[in-house]
């Protein structure tokens, strides 16, 4: 961002600026970050070390487990520290650093949604023909080409807003760089952008949702068509866990976006929801509904500490 004034740095104003309950805010996110990254990095290894579950499925689970870990430590420990160090002052370069790397896991998640959402469709729908869609091969192609699609999304992105000019307040009302609060301190903010922004929300975020909607809609029209009430019951279960992250995730953005936003409080409180909860609840979700997951970290833990 071309700076129009003399500051080089930008004033991070988390919470509107509350400073009663900083420590407890503090306590609250260290635990929520401690135990993202635990569970997340479980489920990683679990999987990792089962061969049984060297499955697509599972490999699109241990990616989103990768995603929820990235997504939490691009904005948590930066949170922690100016509570802790109350120096709520960040550089040029270190607020477009963490604006890149968060769009570039917003998108990876986006995309893997979507991904998981066709990996049971094939599986329920077109089944004969599963291993052959999603081969390790294609799965290997499919992953890499997840996050070659996030970065580069990211990057076009971050230069868009480093060509824009500074000149409003460079306080931003959040509790790290997110385009919104970005924009809100530029006065160049031209039509192009808005038109990418707009194209950027289109491709990454409308068109994976309705895709994966409808993904679903044709996999509960067969599941309901199933005899056996054994083979709907697994049906479910495979899927439901699924449905109700894309439910939590989609209905977070959606509501950030599309909902005129009235407060910074109530922009925040969306933004903890899908960059620090969901992170910490996904490998819950996947843990209780998959037995499968539940075996694997079972067997993980016993190996871990009730070694003999």
């Amino acid at each position: 961002m071309k700076n129009e004034t003399s500051d080089k740095y930008f004033y991070i104003l988390p919470f509107s600026g509350e400073t009663r309950n900083k420590p407890i805010i503090s306590a609250f996110f260290l635990l929520i970050y401690f135990f993202a990254v635990l569970v997340n990095s479980s489920i990683i290894t679990a999987i990792c070390l089962e061969v049984q579950l060297h499955k697509p499925m599972y490999l699109f689970i241990c990616n989103l487990s990768i995603v929820d870990i990235f997504y939490t430590s691009v904005t948590v420990p930066k949170l922690l520290h100016m509570l802790l160090t109350k120096n709520h002052i960040v550089s040029f370069s270190q607020c477009y650093t963490q604006l890149y790397f968060f769009i570039a896991v917003a998108t990876a998640e986006e995309i893997l949604l979507f991904i998981m959402a066709y990996d049971r469709y094939v599986a329920i729908c077109i089944p004969l023909h599963y291993h052959l869609i999603l081969s390790k091969r294609n799965c290997i192609l499919i992953t890499f080409g997840i996050w070659t699609a996030a970065f580069l999304n990211s990057l076009m992105f971050v230069v868009l807003v480093l060509n824009m000019s500074s000149c409003h307040s460079n306080v931003i009302h959040q509790f790290f760089c997110d385009v919104k609060s970005l924009t809100r301190t530029t006065c160049t903010t031209t039509p192009f952008f808005f038109a990418v922004d707009s194209i950027e929300m289109l491709i990454f975020v409308f068109t994976p949702s309705l895709c994966t909607f409808i993904s679903y809609v044709k996999i509960f029209s067969v599941i309901f068509k199933m005899k056996s009430k054994e083979n709907r019951r697994k049906a479910f279960s495979t899927c439901s866990s699924h449905v109700i992250v894309i439910t939590i995730y989609y209905g977070a953005i959606l509501i950030e976006y599309l909902i005129p936003s009235y407060s910074d409080i109530l922009d925040s409180v969306l933004y903890i929801v899908y960059t620090s909860i969901i992170p910490m609840i996904n490998p819950i979700i996947y843990g209780l509904q998959n037995s499968n997951v539940q075996s694997a970290l079972w067997k993980f833990v016993k190996r871990m500490f009730l070694k003999e």
